[in-house]
């Protein structure tokens, strides 16, 4: 084992793991309490039809119409109406030195998990989310914003998408990778968040990449979803494509 696995190995078991409080065979929609909208919501529950709120998670979704199955977090932002009303379905983890998305997010055994209102809103709430991403490799999830799909690059990752499809990718940490489809190859490159950074990258063919370990983030439109998941290799429940 190289020194770079080993670290991997030693850096996932050192991740704080609770029993799954959601057990789902498709995929979950985990709302956030940030800016979430009604198409959002329709577009996530086509390929994650069950829902869980993350903390005042919960209040936006009420305020869209829907009752999440769960509510998971340390409960100091939801509204107490919103606790009242969901009190049989409240699962309070009471630790400070997680995020509420965190909590959620290891809290859930699905196939993937797709993550609403996590994104454009505080900086560093979502910063907090990538590093959750990264934290939980075995945990898939991709996070929807108004604009773009942001989910952790596996060890492969096969797309087809139309040429010209803006492509970026965000190192989380120290890595390398290899490339074919992508208009500026990442061959020989060292990636870092304070090194070398691959934004605004482009598709010239179908898409294949490598990577070293688990701390490469992939950002695309959001309308390439499902090939997003398909790339991935995830079932969805998608219903009408």
């Amino acid at each position: 084992m190289s020194a770079e696995q080993a670290h991997c190995r030693n850096w996932k078991n050192s991740i704080r793991m609770n029993p799954p409080i959601v057990d789902s065979p498709v995929g979950v929609t985990l709302i956030g309490g940030g800016p979430v909208t009604a198409a959002q919501l329709t577009r996530a529950r086509r390929f994650a039809p069950r829902i869980v709120a993350a903390d005042s998670g919960a209040d936006r979704a009420l305020q869209l119409g829907v009752l999440p199955e769960a509510v998971i977090g340390d409960m100091d932002s939801i509204h107490a109406s919103t606790r009242a009303q969901l009190a049989d379905r409240i699962f309070a983890i009471n630790e400070q030195d997680t995020t509420d998305f965190d909590k959620a997010l290891r809290s859930i055994r699905a196939p993937f998990v797709l993550g609403l209102g996590f994104a454009g809103a505080r900086v560093d709430h979502g910063l907090a989310v990538l590093n959750g991403l990264v934290r939980h490799p075995d945990r898939p999830c991709l996070i929807l914003g108004p604009r773009d799909v942001t989910f952790l690059c596996p060890a492969e990752l096969r797309l087809n998408l139309p040429p010209g499809t803006r492509f970026s990718l965000f190192p989380m940490g120290r890595v390398t990778g290899r490339s074919t489809g992508l208009r500026w190859p990442i061959d020989g490159l060292d990636f870092g968040p304070d090194a070398m950074i691959g934004t605004s990258n482009e598709v010239s063919g179908p898409v294949h990449l490598t990577m070293a370990a688990p701390r490469m983030l992939a950002i695309l439109p959001v309308r390439y979803l499902p090939e997003a998941l398909r790339g991935l290799g995830l079932p969805s429940s998608a219903r009408g494509g």
